[in-house]
């Protein structure tokens, strides 16, 4: 299977996927329970950190980095949020206004806003490597790449490829040993969350990310991955992210109405929209205000994102 098509997998099958491997994390642990005399594993070898490395980014972009990279600039949260994960934060030397995780990133020169970074700024910074992204950063890759410096861009629609991309990230940066560790943990965290989860009948989901106008996601989008493996059904069946009706939304009548609370969406007094107030979530108190930083920043914290959402659908298996 190449690249493109695990970066299409569907929701339901990285739901699946979460599944087997939770089972498969509870499976081992049973397994070295009942064999007490048994020798411990031998750890599983890590790859060295060598140069040049060789990538294929979320642009479809053939991209060599020919040594271990100094000086960094980061042009999304998301990514900053990873290289720091990884254990590549002291060569971060730029980042965006938007920045502000973790704490250390105030301290770091800014390069302008996401949708617009100063390519002056960038130059300044004097990087041998750029990790940008797509979408309103696609026109500037190549512009960054006059620069001198090498260009990375990041951008995962999935659980699967955000494990890819913090893998490749630390092949990058010569940080393998914590990017692996990153992925791991992650992956450690969503089987734990699935496995409570999953044992739940789904429960139908709405999730707004703009108000005015409305705006939600569909399929093949991140968010909607994480409602189905948070034990949801997202009511909303186009692909992307979508504007969507107050008539359509009333039609639908999601059981669990999450938004989350940023720049483009504010879910107080829900109930005062027109009709609103008749929705079953709103009748039922199930209302959800969602940590965007959370589920739309594809980084780590992802899994955090992930948890919140689960709690909220399922409070009972989580607890709460």
């Amino acid at each position: 299977m190449n690249r493109t098509t695990r970066k299409t997998r569907t929701a339901l099958g990285a739901r699946a996927a979460a599944l087997l491997l939770a089972a498969a994390v509870l499976g081992a642990a049973l397994v070295g329970c009942s064999q007490p005399g048994a020798e411990a594993p031998a750890p599983a070898k890590t790859a060295t950190p060598s140069f040049p490395v060789t990538i294929t980014d979320d642009a479809s972009r053939t991209v060599e980095v020919a040594g271990k990279p100094a000086r960094i600039v980061s042009l999304a949260p998301a990514n900053t949020e990873i290289l720091f994960a990884i254990g590549a934060g002291d060569a971060v030397v730029g980042v965006t206004s938007y920045d502000d995780y973790p704490a250390e990133v105030a301290d770091i020169a800014k390069v302008g806003d996401f949708a617009g970074p100063n390519l002056e700024a960038v130059a300044a910074a004097k990087p041998d490597l750029v990790v940008a992204t797509t979408g309103v950063q696609a026109d500037v890759l190549t512009k960054l790449e006059q620069l001198g410096a090498t260009v990375i861009a990041v951008d995962p629609t999935s659980l699967d490829t955000l494990y890819e991309d913090i893998i490749e990230l630390g092949q990058a940066t010569g940080q393998v040993e914590g990017a692996e560790e990153t992925v791991a943990d992650m992956k450690a965290q969503v089987a734990e969350i699935t496995v409570k989860a999953g044992a739940e009948e789904p429960v139908g989901t709405f999730v707004e990310i703009g108000q005015d106008p409305l705006f939600t996601v569909g399929s093949g989008t991140l968010i909607d991955e994480l409602i189905s493996l948070a034990g949801g059904t997202n009511i909303v069946a186009e692909p992307g992210y979508v504007p969507y009706s107050a008539e359509k939304l009333i039609e639908a009548d999601p059981e669990v109405y999450m938004a989350t609370l940023g720049s483009m969406s504010d879910p107080a007094q829900l109930e005062q929209r027109a009709g609103f107030k008749d929705l079953t979530a709103v009748k039922n108190g199930r209302v959800v205000v969602l940590e965007d930083n959370y589920v739309s920043r594809p980084g780590p914290r992802v899994v955090l994102g992930l948890k919140q959402m689960a709690e909220a659908l399922h409070p009972q298996a989580f607890g709460k």
